[in-house]
């Protein structure tokens, strides 16, 4: 089983958890990523076929992904990385998903829908934590309430962050903040929009994020104004209002650099008694011009124990044959209760009136 699915950045922190628990469910994946060494190793462990290859090599690409239905990009940062696998992916009609929670990331696949129904493929990124449970949490609300024209969701976990989801912050760091108003996307400076939400019956100070849902929701929903918000201490809040007044200096090659270096030694993630003992907690709040609104919340394993466990979810979906082709997101595939698959996650209406 699994034998026909590529998982590209297999050894990055996140992609050697969902190789982890594919093979336990009984894959045979083939692995792949940029360094031999470490790609090695981990084929060993697993005693799986590996390919090693740079992200550029389209040559590379079309050998790994002959006969190959399904790739799991677990490569970022992701917008430094789409744009040379996402074609190959459409070249050798291979299914494709990832990991990835970056709005520019998901437009540029968005982007690529009609040729994706051209070759009868599924285009379904952010099979993790981003945005699996946001995006099932948003279509529960739109059914709760079909007329709701605003959409806020949010998300609470202190777990820690992978080397691979730091990059990516970095990465985009200097971009600020989004939310969606009347369809469009704005940009906005970050920690400029800011509000109090309850989590699992803690207030906590939660600041509006450039989150992928921005843009996913959008196509889960059709509601046309999205904020979402992470909660985090004031100390964090206060160290992001001063980076915003930095963010030209961030953007500079010798400070991303510098950040780089940083979190390649510093920066490994969240360690197996955290994941397990850790919960993640989602907020979401729908709302119309007549006043009426619905809250409701969301409790889950900790966010990169349910990254691995919905990427592996979602592909067995996907290999199964219930996802059209074309560009789709996670709850617009399977629906809102996709997430009430999951053991441990418990849903909750707060407020419905």
């Amino acid at each position: 089983m699994g034998e026909n699915i590529l998982i590209y950045g297999a050894y990055g922190y996140t992609g050697s958890l969902i190789v982890d628990l594919a093979v336990k469910k009984g894959w045979r994946p083939m692995v792949a990523g940029r360094n031999r060494d470490l790609i090695r190793s981990l084929a060993e462990k697993y005693d799986l076929k590996f390919a090693c290859f740079p992200i550029h090599d389209q040559k590379k690409w079309d050998e790994a992904l002959a006969g190959k239905d399904l790739l799991m990009n677990c490569a970022g940062p992701f917008s430094l990385t789409i744009e040379e696998i996402l074609p190959a992916c459409i070249r050798n009609k291979t299914n494709y998903t990832d990991i990835n929670g970056e709005i520019d990331v998901f437009n540029y696949i968005q982007n690529h829908d009609l040729a994706a129904k051209e070759v009868g493929i599924t285009l379904l990124p952010g099979i993790g934590f981003d945005v699996v449970p946001t995006d099932c949490l948003a279509r529960f609300l739109y059914e709760k309430l079909p007329s709701a024209t605003h959409l806020e969701l949010a998300f609470e976990g202190s777990s820690g962050l992978s080397r691979g989801t730091a990059l990516s912050v970095l990465n985009r760091f200097g971009k600020g903040s989004a939310f969606r108003q009347d369809g469009e996307i704005i940009q906005c400076p970050l920690a400029s929009i800011y509000k109090k939400i309850n989590y699992g019956g803690k207030d906590r100070l939660s600041v509006c994020i450039a989150w992928g849902d921005v843009f996913t929701a959008f196509y889960t929903t059709g509601i046309p104004n999205i904020k979402v918000f992470t909660g985090m201490p004031a100390r964090t809040f206060k160290a992001l209002k001063r980076a915003s007044k930095l963010t030209g200096l961030i953007k500079t090659r010798l400070v991303q650099w510098l950040g780089r270096y940083y979190i390649r030694k510093n920066i490994t993630g969240p360690v197996e008694e955290i994941r397990e003992s850790y919960r993640s907690y989602i907020w979401g709040r729908v709302y119309d011009e007549a006043g009426n609104q619905v809250i409701a919340e969301i409790e889950t394993p900790e966010s990169y124990k349910l990254t691995a466990i919905a990427a592996v979810l979602c592909a067995e979906k996907i290999m199964a044959g219930e996802a059209k082709p074309g560009f789709i997101t996670p709850a617009g595939a399977f629906g809102a209760d996709l997430i009430m698959e999951v053991d441990g996650v418990v849903r909750e209406i707060v407020l419905n009136k």
